[in-house]
């Protein structure tokens, strides 16, 4: 410590004397060495007192009263440096904890497109965030029955994900894709109302499709209502099925409709991450946006139809992703 007091005293001596960058430079280099011996702001400041106290004589009190407030400043702004980096180290911890979880629920709830003999599906679904609140999740029993659940969790982040971990845990021990929706959203709505804080919530659209006779049943818990286009009247249907949101009261029963699809029909699921422009853009109409949009692209695939309307709301002024976006399309061909 003596040896480099010696040395920050030569070195401020030349500065004082020359004020070129060769000295400065070397001042700085002089630093680091400081640094690396632990010497804290306010000792720093303790030894430029003490050297311009030898090279300058007879300093005004003023000054070197001046030096004694800083050295005091010094010690409360090295604490404050103490915690601000410590929380820093957390901060960056956490981030890295949270990216970690992040893979492993976004690999837990991975969706795998089914693909059943005369019904073609597509899919998108973008997260706003590093997890996604979306969730899709599809049965197909390789004989007469395909089910979907689109699933959306009032929430975002971690608790989201953690909720949606429960809803697929939900629909997995159910196993059968013929399940009546109905039934299927009572089950969840008492494993979600025991299991998940009272803060969180789950909207699901959930439908079952009989392959052998194109029929479509489905049923909803609070959730943005699904279009079904009738491509021989070329026409839209929301398919409307009320119903409260999972996990809010328990013993809920919940109602399902069915419709009869023919060839090139399609039904158009989402989350309401999907229609949100329509807060950013006044007087706008956002589901007969999005109808006449599918409209235009029904010559395409399911899952090209899905790629290019995301597409197309990106372009759309003031548009901002705020919320998860998800859309599935189960064409008849």
């Amino acid at each position: 410590m003596k040896e480099l007091k010696v040395q920050y005293e030569k070195v401020l001596s030349d500065y004082l004397l020359n004020q070129n960058e060769s000295n400065l430079y070397i001042g700085q280099n002089l630093v680091r060495e400081l640094m690396r011996s632990n010497v804290s702001p306010e000792d720093l400041v303790s030894i430029h007192k003490q050297s311009l106290e030898n090279i300058v004589p007879n300093l005004p009190e003023s000054v070197l009263n001046s030096f004694d407030f800083l050295i005091e400043v010094m010690v409360h702004f090295g604490l404050k440096l103490k915690e601000h980096q410590s929380l820093i180290l957390k901060q960056e911890e956490i981030r890295i904890e949270i990216e970690f979880a992040a893979k492993i629920l976004n690999l837990l709830l991975e969706t795998k497109i089914p693909k059943p003999i005369g019904l073609d599906i597509g899919m998108v679904s973008v997260p706003v965030r590093k997890m996604n609140g979306d969730y899709v999740h599809f049965m197909h029993d390789d004989g007469n029955y395909l089910s979907v659940a689109v699933t959306d969790v009032v929430g975002k982040g971690v608790p989201a994900a953690l909720c949606m971990s429960m809803v697929k845990y939900g629909l997995d021990t159910l196993e059968y894709a013929n399940n009546n929706p109905s039934y299927v959203l009572e089950v969840l709505n008492r494993i979600i109302e025991k299991s998940v804080d009272d803060s969180m919530f789950v909207s699901m659209f959930y439908g079952r499709y009989d392959l052998a006779n194109d029929i479509f049943t489905y049923g909803s818990a609070g959730h943005e209502p699904a279009l079904y286009f009738n491509s021989k009247e070329q026409t839209f249907i929301d398919l409307d099925s009320k119903g409260l949101l999972l996990g809010v009261l328990p013993g809920i029963k919940y109602s399902q409709k069915d419709i009869q699809l023919s060839e090139n029909d399609f039904i158009i699921m989402f989350t309401d991450g999907v229609t949100e422009f329509r807060n950013y853009i006044e007087k706008f109409d956002s589901r007969t946006y999005i109808k006449e949009l599918a409209k235009s692209l029904k010559h395409f695939s399911a899952q090209e139809m899905c790629d290019k309307i995301f597409e197309n709301l990106n372009k759309l002024n003031n548009y901002q992703l705020e919320d998860d976006f998800t859309i599935v399309i189960l064409k008849k061909y």
